[in-house]
């Protein structure tokens, strides 16, 4: 029960320390996830009556140091932001070609203490011949 718990704190540490490193007080803390969700719903392509398709791969760029900080101690922020996109596709009813994976990576821009999201619909990688 004590590494659970000692689980729970360290995600908890890793998802304060992305809200306070990626954005400003002025804004709520769902800014980075409400961004993720627009992605999906302004890239929405129409397959026919029952199926939407959205952006599945996304790459959120972080200044360095932020970056840094986020990724050092091996935790695994991107995949913590991924659960509220599905979520909200599931919400909508719209399909992914692949699994959502969210990508930290850090930014070359002048721009400091701002971060920038990517997105693109990925199919499912096929096995290479031979695996």
């Amino acid at each position: 029960m004590r590494l659970v718990d000692t689980a729970e704190l360290t995600m908890e540490r890793w998802t304060n320390a992305l809200w306070t490193l990626l954005l400003p007080p002025r804004r709520k803390q769902g800014e980075v996830v409400s961004i993720l969700c627009r992605q999906c719903d302004e890239q929405a392509l129409i397959l026919d009556r029952e199926r939407v398709l959205v952006p599945n791969a996304f790459v959120v760029e972080l200044p360095p140091p932020v970056h840094h900080r986020l990724t050092a101690d091996g935790a695994d922020v991107g995949r913590h932001l991924a659960v509220p996109v599905r979520r909200h596709a599931a919400e909508r009813g719209y399909s992914f070609a692949g699994p959502v994976a969210v990508d930290l990576q850090p930014s070359f821009s002048s721009t400091i203490g701002r971060f920038r999201v990517h997105s693109r619909i990925a199919p499912l990688a096929s096995p290479r011949h031979g695996e």
